[in-house]
């Protein structure tokens, strides 16, 4: 066992010095005792033998000090520490304008917010989170950052374009990645990274969001998607009512090649379920940490044997 103030341990010549005194005392009595003559006195002021009760209950007293010394020297434990301050999460939203469809209340533009919100509110305060936002181009709106309130200020004004370049927004997200964990190693091929994708899936232009998958996938870094509306979904464009179905089956076939999962969210909580597969990015360091507490409650519990013990004997119970 390894202790943060091993110096301490000195302490422990205490117990047995308290034990060769404690000896020494029982020697003493005995020697005092001879002296007296009257044996009916003398049975009344020192027993004939101490009890074994009385020995127990000083051995007990004995290991409870030495317990004790051994955790004001606080003992230490390695422990995984995750690095939280190499986690990279790239919120990529989709701001075409089939995302104005009302099948999601109030309107699935709304609801992508509303859930690209509450996922930064899951995530810890040393995880850092990029916008970056898609229809024709893709656009980082906010390079990483751990500054929660610039990245939600840049999340509510984002403003809906026409086409969407699904691809494009993988692949500026995975540039953003790299630039952010630049000679970060990726363990068993996996960076502490993220991608979560919020679209209604149907892209329309620009590069393959399959490829930009395989990409990801190739760089170690997992999609998260979240399909958002209805296959019953539609938009009033230039006097035309258009048919704007969300493409579930696109955004899946961008999870599972990526690494990653897909999500049909109906609510900004149906987002939270993804955040618990992020501790498998994580990147962990062993630190040495005070492990005192683990075994406070041992003392705890000698300490009362002891007491009880001591009580025991004091009270010359039979």
């Amino acid at each position: 066992m390894s202790f943060l103030e091993p110096a301490r341990l000195w302490l422990l010549v205490l117990v047995p010095l308290l034990v060769v005194l404690y000896v020494l005392l029982q020697y003493r009595k005995r020697h005092y005792a001879v002296r007296f003559t009257n044996m009916a006195l003398l049975d009344a002021v020192v027993p004939r033998r101490i009890s074994w009760r009385q020995h127990g209950a000083v051995a007990l007293a004995m290991l409870t000090l030495a317990f004790a010394v051994v955790l004001f020297a606080k003992p230490s434990a390695v422990v995984k520490v995750p690095r939280e301050t190499g986690v990279t999460v790239v919120l990529t939203i989709d701001v075409s304008l089939s995302m104005q469809a009302g099948d999601v209340s109030p309107s699935r533009f709304a609801a992508a917010k509303d859930t690209a919100t509450e996922f930064l509110s899951q995530l810890p305060p040393a995880f850092k989170v990029s916008v970056v936002s898609f229809a024709r181009f893709a656009e980082v709106v906010v390079p990483p950052t751990v500054d929660r309130a610039r990245v939600s200020t840049a999340i509510d004004s984002l403003q809906l374009s026409e086409y969407t370049a699904t691809g494009e927004g993988i692949y500026t997200a995975l540039d953003v990645v790299e630039q952010s964990l630049a000679g970060t190693s990726a363990p068993e091929g996996k960076l502490p990274a993220m991608i979560v994708l919020i679209s209604d899936g149907a892209r329309t232009v620009g590069r393959s969001q399959v490829d930009a998958a395989g990409a990801a996938k190739a760089q170690g870094v997992p999609i998260y998607t979240v399909a958002l509306g209805t296959p019953e979904g539609v938009i009033f464009s230039r006097g035309e009512t258009v048919s704007v179905p969300v493409e579930i089956e696109q955004l899946q076939q961008v999870a599972d090649i990526s690494g990653g999962k897909a999500y049909v969210a109906a609510s900004p909580n149906d987002l939270v379920e993804a955040y618990e597969d992020v501790d498998g990015r994580l990147v962990y360091t062993e630190e040495r940490r005070d492990a005192t507490s683990e075994y406070v409650g041992y003392l705890v519990m000698l300490a009362l044997v002891s007491t009880a013990a001591g009580l025991f004997v004091a009270s010359r119970w039979p």
